[in-house]
């Protein structure tokens, strides 16, 4: 039998293909002012239930018991409570410096490349340019006053009416449950975000956290790293059967999570089928610049990334490829490294040689907090709707060297907060639109093909998570038992 990588890249190029003939049918349907076919209807209908729907379910009914279970395993397992936290602080470090690293990667390629400049950006710009001059004349009848005051900028009661309008017509598109998720991101401070997304996940009742969906991975943790430390403390003498329980779980996930990898083919090929369908290749026709510059960011850090591994964790390229190769292919798919985790865990531990005490800990922490791949999308996506709408009405930042920096910072914090889902850094990329006031209803632009790039940026957040636990354990070598 081939190799599963093997199987799942196939998996991968048929999908592909089948989506873009199902694509081709439903386009060829629509110019012709003909409903979609009925077969194509009922493929989607197969396509969702198999990969989506079985696949990445089974994946995520598993994560929460793993991730408790690994954590408790993983601190249970090492020598000392001192041990868990010199392998803690190394790991923190890590994810803060290659965070770090992909923000500024990001920032380069757009401010370079500059994907707002470029002709479909400016068609795009024109086309909002011809709408605000709508909006001025209706407000100015609707409200009988002039949109702009005697400098020709816009007045207070312009642009407030003008923020209330376009947030209800966004609002009522057809992207309405997604900008929605914005505009509750939008009413909230820093000071808020750090309140409701991770003081109050921390300290959430840990049954709650399991059952909650998606589960909450941070008070998950919390609670494992508590009880983990409380059974260390005591002792084997003691805490032995709620070690060895925790132990043997972790064995059981894992087992489970072999099982549901032989589908893995299929189903990964139903994902992308279906993706490609729903899309098609017409997305990217004024977003192209955009999206090369993300993925051409991404590449560069993944690159970087290979760098540390061979430097720092002593695993060459080809090495690490072949280890990861089949978590990085479920990130690509799903688009959710909390789903890929325990594909993650197995991949480096058994193919890379990781330590279970280093990656019971280091991977559950990285999925959670750990996202280069949105950290520097997020950072793009901004400067790149500023390039494209700067100086409008509604848009009067520029990207001046302090407005830049401010889109540097949040972007780094912002990934901290980004659940490990699909679509999750839109949510947080609110916060760092809002720091720099760029509105949110300009962000509906980029969810055309956020889908595509959640892609590039989740499996990148994965192959990040792999590489910190390849190096931690190797700095961690002569303390591992």
């Amino acid at each position: 039998m081939k190799k599963l990588h093997n199987l799942i890249f196939l998996g991968m190029i048929v999908g592909v293909a089948v989506g873009i003939l199902l694509w081709w049918f439903k386009r060829g349907a629509i110019e012709a002012g003909q409903p979609t076919p009925g077969w194509v209807e009922t493929s989607m209908w197969w396509l969702d239930l198999l990969g989506p729907t079985v696949f990445m379910g089974a994946l995520k009914m598993i994560i929460a018991p793993l991730i408790l279970a690994s954590i408790v395993a993983g601190v249970t397992s090492l020598p000392s409570v001192q041990e868990l936290g010199s392998i803690g602080w190394k790991t923190l470090l890590y994810y803060i410096g290659t965070t770090t690293v992909a923000v500024a990667l990001g920032l380069i390629f757009v401010l370079v490349l500059q994907p707002g400049e470029r002709a479909g950006s400016q068609k795009v710009r024109e086309s909002r340019v011809a709408e605000l001059t709508e909006r001025r004349a209706e407000y100015s009848a609707s409200q009988g006053q002039a949109a702009l005051d005697a400098q020709g900028k816009p007045t207070g009661e312009y642009l407030a009416w003008l923020n209330q309008r376009e947030g209800s017509a966004a609002s009522a598109g057809s992207d309405a449950r997604k900008f929605a998720q914005l505009a509750g991101a939008e009413e909230r401070s820093a000071g808020d975000v750090f309140k409701d997304d991770i003081v109050r996940p921390l300290l959430t009742n840990p049954f709650t956290s399991l059952a909650a969906s998606p589960p909450n991975a941070l008070g998950i943790i919390f609670f494992g790293l508590l009880l983990g430390i409380a059974c260390a403390v005591i002792g084997h003498e003691t805490a032995g059967p709620v070690i060895r329980f925790f132990q043997g779980l972790n064995a059981v996930m894992m087992k489970i999570t072999g099982w549901m990898m032989s589908i893995a083919p299929v189903a990964i090929g139903c994902i992308m089928a279906k993706l490609v369908a729903e899309n098609g290749p017409e997305i990217f026709e004024s977003l192209g610049w955009y999206c090369a510059t993300v993925v051409g960011g991404i590449a560069v850090h993944v690159a970087f990334l290979f760098g540390v591994a061979a430097t720092l964790g002593g695993t060459d390229p080809i090495r690490l490829w072949r280890g990861v190769r089949e978590a990085w292919m479920i990130a690509f798919t799903t688009r959710s490294s909390a789903a890929t985790l325990p594909v993650t865990i197995e991949n480096v531990t058994r193919k890379l040689g990781v330590s279970p005490k280093v990656a019971n800990f280091s991977l559950p922490l990285g999925a959670t907090m750990n996202m280069d791949g949105t950290a520097l999308y997020e950072g793009v996506a901004v400067i790149f709707l500023i390039q494209t709408y700067g100086g409008l009405d509604d848009v009067s930042i520029g990207l001046t060297a302090i407005s830049t920096f401010t889109i540097f910072i949040t972007a780094v914090l912002a990934s901290v907060g980004a659940a490990a889902v699909p679509n999750a850094g839109l949510v947080t990329m609110v916060l760092v639109a809002s720091a720099v006031h760029l509105p949110i209803y300009y962000i509906p632009l980029i969810f055309a093909v956020d889908a595509v790039l959640d892609m590039f940026r989740t499996s990148t957040n994965v192959l990040g998570d792999s590489v910190g636990a390849v190096v931690v354990n190797r700095l961690e070598r002569g303390k591992l038992g």
